[in-house]
């Protein structure tokens, strides 16, 4: 299979907020995961072996798979980017380039390092060596296809949230579970039973190779392709559902029925400007916000299923 580079060199005075906007119009085309290259950041000492090449310019990576709808998304990225130059001033290029699916597997590795993303959870890929620390809950993961590597802002807040919300024993959901990076930061947190879907089948496959990769039980994990349909017998203690915003106020009329009475609903991948819209959408569907974080113009909100009152009983 050979999949599409496409590389945006972009220069505007707020790099982070360029670098979150742009990643956002990938997210917006369905990939899964970006590579932000910042030639200011330097890499944390103890993070990992050798040598680090510094990028020369400021750039958002996005890979394409080569099918047909290829040239429309391509389109639609660069009215994207017209879009942000006219209003946000983000001055950017695009440099396309063909790769087959082996080299895509290794080009993006290179930018993937150990990285503490909660209190005590550290996401580690396979392929790196990491001296954990006695606190330290460590989740290994190899994205493959999947590319969800843990070190987004909005998988951060999401960990956050897990982390004050999820009680010993809890039972978790993972809407869009990707590579399985939360299912598994869940088991090391200790959720009982956990279930993850995601409408890509390959998700779903990398995301039980990483639950086996961690040593994690088979019984307590089911992972399924679909939508919230395919669990619809099911209820939950916690559900997180880290994904678009506008996919996230769709989800938001079914979540209610999936959770259990109080139960935690934590969602993020809400750009700033979308966050009134989606805590809207939350309160009228029955829920408390009861926590809110924000982190490089993203947004993550927590809210608590509130007890629905009885309906008054008709006289007799």
């Amino acid at each position: 299979m050979k999949w599409l580079e496409a590389k945006v060199i972009f220069d505007c005075p707020d790099t982070q907020l360029a670098a979150d906007l742009i990643s956002d119009l990938f997210y917006q085309q369905k990939v899964q995961g970006v590579i932000v290259e910042d030639p200011d950041v330097e890499p944390e000492e103890g993070w990992g072996e050798g040598p680090v090449v510094r990028p020369e310019q400021h750039a958002v990576i996005g890979f394409f798979p080569d099918r047909d709808s290829m040239p429309a998304r391509c389109r639609q990225l660069e009215m994207g980017l017209d879009h942000l130059r006219d209003k946000n001033g983000i001055k950017s290029r695009v440099a396309y380039r063909s790769i087959d699916e082996e080299d895509w597997a290794e080009s993006w590795k290179a930018f993937f390092w150990p990285e503490k993303i909660g209190r005590h959870l550290v996401v580690k890929p396979t392929w790196r060596e990491y001296d954990a620390q006695p606190e330290d809950r460590v989740v290994e993961i190899d994205p493959g296809m999947a590319f969800g590597t843990g070190t987004h802002p909005t998988t951060r807040l999401c960990v956050q949230m897990m982390e004050t919300h999820l009680r010993p024993g809890d039972r978790f959901l993972d809407v869009g579970t990707g590579s399985g990076i939360l299912l598994v930061a869940a088991a090391k947190l200790g959720a009982g039973r956990m279930c993850g879907i995601d409408t890509d089948e390959i998700a779903v496959q990398i995301a039980g190779d990483n639950v086996r990769i961690n040593g994690i039980d088979n019984d307590r994990v089911d992972l399924r392709p679909g939508t919230t349909d395919v669990i619809r017998s099911q209820r939950f203690d916690l559900i997180v559902a880290n994904i678009l915003s506008e996919v996230i106020v769709e989800l938001l009329d079914d979540i209610p029925r999936l959770l259990k009475p109080k139960g935690i609903f934590i969602c993020s991948g809400i750009i700033e400007k979308s966050r009134e819209q989606v805590r809207s959408k939350m309160v009228r569907c029955g829920f408390k916000v009861v926590g809110e974080r924000l982190l490089e113009s993203w947004a993550a909100i927590a809210g608590e299923l509130r007890t629905p009152r009885r309906k008054p009983q008709a006289p007799s």
